[in-house]
């Protein structure tokens, strides 16, 4: 028997109320938890119907329902299978999304070379303070779990988790419904001592694996992704006689083709960031040495949702810092509109 749209809303409420107290779920709590205005005597009715399709069990006499494993499993897999359609949708959304911004990006740092007469470089935008969304544990094999965990900015992260004991299928469950219900949304400074010894105590038994998850997310968020670097006007350098000569202009180009300095400078950048988004580097105070002989000047613009780029020029010391300074500034703004029309 396929439960109808009130048997599966009452369940649900049951399950969610449960998991948050630990106690069984009597007929009040759902008529004030649920928006179906239905009465007690009505809820309790569909109770005894849920309890007798093996969804829910009553542990003791005249005591509420809490969930039976048949319940958790449906539960489970209704949300995942929610989670799996969101984070495809979401994936096809920001691939779109993000061909064009890459557009965008390609074409503003041309523009932006040109308004200036200097090199110029952008990356894009990455993620950053990631929230936890969603998290699915499945077994691997008796000694192994995959944990699958999907952060803020639809990013999905694998890890592998290895186990001192084989777990079941229903205890990987019960994981499952501790992580994701006090888990999902916060970051990992939100993750704090007081929540991760709560949740070890939830676990009982299985305090260790709990531990082990955590140091897993920890992990998959602070992952660095590889930071998309685009640069154009390099050939400017040419136009400033202190710059020019063929050695000086040979390490300046190589500097411009060399994404990883570029990205290292990058990270120093939104580091040291002063309360203006503006950070000026003159000659030797530049992070990446071939630069000693310019000045760098770069600014992060912020697309929210944690979104975060930088927008960088490179010229001479001599350069016009306030011209510099009043396109970082109008560009910032820009992005940000551009960004929340694609």
């Amino acid at each position: 028997m396929e439960l109808d749209a009130r048997k599966e809303k009452i369940l649900k409420a049951i399950i969610q109320t449960y998991l948050e107290t630990g106690e069984p779920v009597g007929s009040r709590t759902i008529s004030k938890y649920t928006d179906l205005n239905l009465s007690s005597a009505t809820i309790r009715n569909e109770m005894s119907d849920l309890e007798e399709l093996g969804y829910i069990l009553q542990p003791h006499t005249s005591a509420g329902r809490i969930p039976s494993d048949k319940g958790y499993r449906l539960y489970v897999d209704a949300l995942m299978e929610e989670k799996r359609q969101e984070v495809a949708e979401i994936k096809e959304l920001m691939i779109e999304k993000t061909n064009k911004m890459e557009k965008v990006l390609q074409q503003v740092v041309k523009v932006l070379a040109a308004n200036t007469n200097y090199a110029t470089m952008i990356t894009g935008p990455s993620y950053n303070q990631n929230k936890v969304k969603f998290i699915q544990l499945s077994k691997v094999n008796e000694d192994q779990l995959l944990a699958v965990i999907v952060v803020e900015g639809n990013l999905v992260k694998n890890q592998i988790l290895n186990l001192e004991e084989p777990m079941d299928d229903e205890q990987i469950l019960k994981l499952n419904l501790l992580l994701n219900t006090q888990l999902n949304g916060l970051t990992v400074q939100e993750i704090n001592l007081s929540l991760i010894s709560r949740m070890k105590e939830q676990a009982g038994i299985h305090s260790k694996v709990v531990s082990d998850v955590l140091d897993a997310v920890a992990e998959a968020i602070d992952v660095e992704e590889d930071v998309q670097v685009y640069t154009s006007g390099a050939t400017n350098i040419f136009k400033y006689p202190e710059l020019a000569d063929s050695a000086r202009a040979s390490e300046l180009i190589s500097a411009l083709e060399e994404k990883k300095a570029l990205a290292d400078m990058v990270k120093e950048a939104e580091a040291v960031e002063n309360s203006t988004g503006i950070q000026v580097y003159i000659g030797s105070e530049t992070p990446v040495s071939t630069m000693k002989d310019c000045s760098v000047v770069t600014a992060t613009y912020e697309l929210g949702q944690g979104m975060r780029g930088t927008i960088g020029i490179i010229g001479p010391k001599r350069m016009d810092y306030e011209n510099v300074v009043d396109n970082l500034k109008t560009l910032k703004v820009q992005l940000d509109s551009i960004f929340k029309k694609t």
